[in-house]
C-alpha cells in the first residue's frame, strides 16, 4: 500500500492558487487551513475536502494524524513554511520523506522589497505567540533585523519598550520601516524613528524591519580601558583583573550574570558586550556608581545589562536565577551574599569573587565551601610600565581570585 503524503503548500499574499495546488486539494482526505484562507478557496472551488482548521495548532497536528491514515492530507500556509512556518514542526513530528513542500514568496521576502532593502545581510526573530527576554538586546544588537510582530508585540509596543529599555538616546540611531497587511487592499507601508512608530497603532497583520543608520561606539568587542569606562575617584575593576575574572567565570552565551557590587558596571558591561543574548544584572546601592553603570550602558548601547539599585543580599530576591555570579564588592555582606546566591545558582553555575582585602581572601573561600561549591583560588599581581621605561611605573597589590562551581551531588560525594 502507497504510503500517504502531507502536501505543505505555501500560499502568497495574493491568495493565488496554482492549478497544481487546486488538483491536490481536490484529491486530498484532508484540508488544513487558516479562514483567510478557506475563505478565499469556497470562491474558486465548491467541492472541498475535509476542513481541519488550523489553529489551535495542536488539535489540528492530532486531526491531521489521523486523517493520514486514510489519505492524503493538504497543509496551506503563508509563504514558506520552512520560514518560521509550520513546516519545522510537521518535519518534527512526521517523517520527512511523508513530507512534500510547496514554498511560496514569503511576506520577509515581500517586505524587503517593499521597502528596497538588501535583506542577505539580515537577522530574523518571530515574535508571534512568544514571549523573549532581553528583547532590546536581541533586537538592537543588529545592524538590520526583520520582525514578525502579532497583537501583543506589535510595533508600537516594541518600539515604546526599546525606548523604556535603551533611552531616547537610540531613536535616531534606527529607521523602522512597518509594512500592514501586504500584499491585500488595505496594505500600509510606514517608516520612521522609533519614536514615530511608537506613537501610532497598526492593525493585526504587520512585519517590522529595524535598519541602524549610525554605527555604534568604535570601540574593540573585547579589552575596554579603565579610561574608556566612566567610573568614579578610580573605583573600577581593572583591565587586566577584568580580563582574568571574565575568564574564571566561564560565560554562557545565554542565561543570567549577577555583578554584585558593580561600582562603575566595567566586568558586567564587558559580559553584556561580549553576549548580547546574556541578561547581566547589575546590583548597585550608590547613586554615582549607579548613574556611571546608567551612563556606560547608554554609551556602549549594552541593552542588555539591567541595573538593580539596592542592598545585596535583600535586592537579589528580585533578580532572576543566575547561571554565574561575579561579587566585586559586598558591602560587609559577603557570607549572606554568598548564601543568597548559591541557594538561587543553577545547576553548574560558577561564582567569582575579587578579594583585594586580606579578610575577604580568607573568609570567601571558606563560605563557598560550606555552601557546597567546589573552590579554587588564584593570585594575580600586575606590574604595568612603559618602554623605554618611566617613573610612573604603576604596581597593583596582589588581588586574589575565588572561584566556587557548583556541581553535581554525584562529583560531590567522590
Amino acid at each position: 500500500m502507497k504510503e500517504t503524503i502531507i502536501h505543505l503548500i505555501g500560499v502568497d499574499s495574493s491568495g493565488a492558487f496554482s492549478d497544481k495546488a487546486l488538483a491536490l486539494i481536490r484529491n486530498a482526505e484532508a484540508l488544513v487551513v487558516s479562514r483567510r484562507h478557506q475563505a478565499r478557496l469556497v470562491s474558486i472551488l465548491t467541492d472541498l475536502p475535509a476542513l481541519i482548521p488550523i489553529a489551535p495548532v495542536q488539535t489540528a497536528l492530532d486531526q491531521l494524524a489521523l486523517a493520514l491514515q486514510r489519505g492524503d492530507v493538504v497543509v496551506l500556509a503563508t509563504g514558506d513554511p520552512l520560514f518560521f512556518g509550520i513546516g519545522r514542526t510537521l518535519l518534527h513530528l512526521f517523517a520527512p520523506e511523508r513530507i512534500l513542500i510547496y514554498p511560496a514568496l514569503s511576506t520577509m521576502q515581500l517586505a524587503f522589497a517593499r521597502f528596497k532593502i538588501p535583506w542577505d545581510d539580515a537577522a530574523f526573530l518571530s515574535l508571534h505567540g512568544r514571549t523573549i527576554n532581553n528583547l532590546a538586546a536581541s533586537i538592537l544588537s543588529r545592524d538590520k533585523i526583520f520582525l514578525f510582530t502579532d497583537q501583543t508585540n506589535s510595533p508600537d509596543l516594541i518600539a515604546q519598550s526599546l525606548l523604556a529599555e535603551c533611552g531616547k538616546e537610540i531613536n535616531n540611531q534606527y529607521i523602522v520601516h512597518v509594512a500592514e497587511n501586504l500584499g491585500m487592499d488595505e496594505e500600509r507601508l510606514h517608516s520612521g524613528t522609533l519614536t514615530d512608530i511608537a506613537e501610532q497603532t497598526f492593525s493585526r497583520l504587520t512585519v517590522m524591519i529595524l535598519v541602524r543608520n549610525s554605527a555604534v561606539a568604535q570601540s574593540p568587542a573585547f579589552g575596554l580601558t579603565e579610561d574608556e569606562i566612566i567610573h568614579s575617584r578610580g573605583l573600577i575593576t581593572k583591565n587586566e583583573v577584568r580580563a582574568a575574572s571574565l575568564h574564571n567565570l566561564r560565560l554562557p552565551r545565554q542565561g543570567v550574570l549577577w555583578d554584585i557590587g558593580a561600582g562603575s558596571g566595567a566586568v558586567g558591561l564587558e559580559a553584556a558586550r561580549l553576549f548580547p543574548k546574556l541578561q547581566v544584572c547589575a546590583v548597585e546601592q550608590k547613586d554615582e556608581q549607579v548613574e556611571n553603570i546608567r551612563r556606560n550602558r547608554q554609551h556602549f548601547q549594552a541593552c542588555n545589562l539591567q541595573i538593580f539599585q539596592g542592598q545585596a543580599p535583600e535586592i537579589l530576591t528580585a533578580l532572576p536565577a543566575p547561571d554565574r555570579v561575579f561579587i566585586g564588592g559586598s558591602g560587609g555582606q559577603l557570607q549572606a551574599i554568598i548564601k543568597q546566591a548559591t541557594d538561587r545558582l543553577l545547576p553548574g553555575g560558577r561564582i567569582v569573587i575579587n578579594a583585594v582585602l586580606e579578610k575577604t581572601a580568607r573568609e570567601a573561600p571558606r563560605y563557598l565551601y560550606e555552601n557546597g561549591l567546589r573552590v579554587n583560588l588564584t593570585e594575580l599581581k600586575v606590574a604595568r610600565q612603559s618602554y623605554p621605561q618611566t617613573r610612573d611605573c604603576q604596581t597593583m597589590h596582589t588581588i586574589t581570585i575565588i572561584v566556587g562551581q557548583k556541581i553535581n551531588q554525584e562529583i560531590k560525594d567522590e
